[in-house]
This record gives C-alpha cells, sequence and structure tokens, in this order.
C-alpha cells in the first residue's frame, strides 16, 4: 500500500453482504470452534479485497470460550489452528489489509480483584497468540481502555502501570491503550504511556466527550501519533455522536408503559460519521500520519458512504484515503439492507 494512502476500517460486523457472519457464536453444547470462525473471516477478507476497505477488526469472540475457567475443552483451539490462523494471515497480508482486535469491555487490568485481571490477562494473552500465529507485524493490535476508577481514578491509573510490567512479552508487543468517554481523559492514557511505553489510540469522540483537563485537538492527537515507533503507522478511532430522540419506555402514574422521547445521549455511536466533523478533523490533524477505524453502528456501510461524501464534500481530502471517483454516485444510491441491520442500529 502507498505509504501515503490512509487505512479507512470499520469494527467486526459486515452489514453489506446479507448473512455474513464475523464469528462462531454457536454455544459451547454445540462445541464452535476457531476454524469455523475463521472460515467465516476468509469471506470477510475476500469482500473487503472487493470492496477496496484495508483495516478491518476481528471479532472479540473469534475462539470462542478460548479461555473459559470450566471449559477445558477448548482451550486448545487456537494451537489447533495454527495453519487455518497463517492461512488467514497470509490473506490478509497479500490484500493489505490491516487487522486488529479490540477486547470487550470486561478486559480490565486494573481492577483491585486479581482473579479478574488474571482472567483479562488470559483473553489478552490468547488475542496475541491468535495475530502472532497469523504472523502479522505490529500494526496488529490489541486496544484496550483503562478499566474502572473504583472511587479513586489516580489509584487505579497507577494500578494499570503495575499490572502493564508484570504481563506477558506478547500482550505488551501488541497491547494499545485508548482514552475512554467515561473514566480516563487523554490525559490519564498520556500519564500511563510515560510510565510504561505503551503505545496510544486517540479516540476522536471520546476526546469531546471526556476532557477535563482542556487539553487541546491538535497537540493531543500529535502527543498520541508519537507514542507509536517510527515505520509503525498509527491508528486512531474516529466517530459520531448520535442526534436523533431516543424512545424509551416509561409507567406513567397509572402504572402503563408508555413510550416517550428523550433528548440524545452524545457518548452515543452515531449510524453514519458526519463528514463535515470528519473533514474538519483531517484538516486540524494535517501532517499527522494514522489509519482510522471507524467506529460507525453501520458499520462497512458508513466507510463506504464516507468514501463517496468526502468525493463531494472535500474532494481535497479523497485522495488521502485513495477513494476512486465513482465511488460518489455509489454512496448517493447505497441501498441498506433493513432486515440485517435493523437489530445492529437499535
Amino acid at each position: 500500500m502507498n505509504p501515503k494512502i490512509r487505512r479507512l476500517g470499520f469494527a467486526v460486523k459486515v452489514l453489506g453482504v446479507p448473512g455474513m457472519k464475523s464469528n462462531d457464536s454457536r454455544r459451547w453444547a454445540n462445541n464452535p470452534h476457531l476454524k469455523v470462525s475463521l472460515e467465516y473471516i476468509d469471506q470477510i477478507l475476500s469482500y473487503l479485497g472487493r470492496s477496496r476497505i484495508t483495516m478491518y477488526r476481528l471479532s472479540s469472540d473469534l475462539a470462542p470460550y478460548a479461555t473459559h475457567p470450566d471449559m477445558p475443552q477448548f482451550h486448545r483451539m487456537v494451537a489447533e489452528s495454527a495453519r487455518e490462523l497463517r492461512a488467514v494471515g497470509d490473506k490478509a497480508k497479500q490484500l493489505d489489509i490491516r487487522l486488529s482486535f479490540h477486547p470487550s469491555q470486561y478486559i480490565i487490568l486494573n481492577s483491585p480483584d486479581a482473579e479478574l485481571v488474571k482472567k483479562s490477562i488470559a483473553d489478552l494473552v490468547s488475542q496475541a497468540e491468535m495475530l502472532d500465529r497469523m504472523e502479522l507485524g505490529p500494526e496488529a493490535v490489541l486496544v484496550i481502555h483503562v478499566g474502572g476508577t473504583y472511587g479513586d481514578a489516580a489509584t487505579s491509573r497507577a494500578r494499570w502501570v503495575k499490572t502493564w510490567r508484570d504481563l506477558p512479552e506478547p500482550v505488551r508487543r501488541r497491547l494499545v491503550l485508548e482514552n475512554d468517554d467515561l473514566r480516563f481523559s487523554a490525559a490519564d492514557v498520556l500519564w500511563i504511556h510515560r510510565y510504561t511505553g505503551v503505545r496510544l489510540v486517540f479516540d476522536y469522540q471520546h476526546f469531546w466527550c471526556l476532557n477535563p483537563e482542556r487539553l487541546e485537538l491538535r497537540p493531543t492527537l500529535a502527543s498520541f501519533v508519537a507514542t507509536w515507533p517510527n515505520g509503525v503507522v498509527p491508528k486512531i478511532h474516529f466517530s459520531s455522536p448520535r442526534t436523533e430522540m431516543r424512545e424509551v419506555k416509561r409507567k406513567d402514574k397509572s402504572g402503563t408503559m408508555k413510550s416517550v422521547l428523550l433528548p440524545p445521549v452524545f457518548t452515543g455511536h452515531a449510524d453514519f460519521c458526519n463528514p463535515f466533523e470528519f473533514a474538519t478533523f483531517m484538516r486540524v490533524a494535517e501532517g499527522l500520519p494514522f489509519d482510522a477505524m471507524l467506529e460507525a453502528k453501520a458499520k462497512d456501510l458508513a466507510l463506504l458512504r464516507l468514501r463517496g461524501d468526502l468525493l463531494r464534500y472535500a474532494p481535497d481530502l479523497a485522495p488521502q484515503f485513495g477513494v476512486a471517483p465513482d465511488e460518489g454516485a455509489t454512496a448517493e444510491t447505497l441501498e441498506i439492507p433493513a432486515a440485517e441491520i435493523e437489530k445492529e442500529l437499535a
């Protein structure tokens, strides 16, 4: 890939192809396996190649029950899938697709509960092993948040630093840390970086949701980008906030359930990315190298729409993402398979 071209990516679920699965979601009694998930990923990679999408976040449930403490029958599935993992890695490299994981919110390294930390590390070890068996380079990362504050944010932040020092080498080599929208700000994760050297992922929407230190956008983004070593392209997360009214069910005084409308919660991700907001951000970020993972609820459809929107509203930026001239018309007529994404957009 041309090093001057930025990647756009999306997370996990493909909505543009009806019925395409991202992982083996069968329950344990049906013996799900990583090998089945990798068959789905092979199909997704083919779709990404056809669609010229060059970054993708793998499901954190790719290897079902692989670390479940009470189900040892699943514990060897990563090793058992060595050949299939290498084949997926080869295909991703052939198509020049950047892969990553974003382990679930239950992965917490700063918990005062030592058992929870132990389980979290086991999950990270498993996902790092999958990326290693795919033989992917240092741009294939595990993105996590700091965790909980547990009533004392400063102590909890320091506890993350302490845990980092004891992490297995494969995890430390792959792990990156993201600022969040409720507990640990950009300033907090920059503090953690100073004591650990962990790479940082800048989340644009989270930055606006939680920035009590009143850091400025451009210098903060530059500081995050600088945490990545030379030759390894940083990544950032971009999303727009939901702006529509929320319909919720509430009981009235008589006990009858009724629907009421409430204002939006701006920490929620919108279905699509606001192209004007994205273009403004990219102009502020001019000269800083990074790939952009879109965290829009419409997934690949949001990415395809944004590429067309860039051609229409910000044609000066479109070349940065290798957007082809024919993508503008495609975006205008994008048809959304409602039955497929109704649940995702709910």
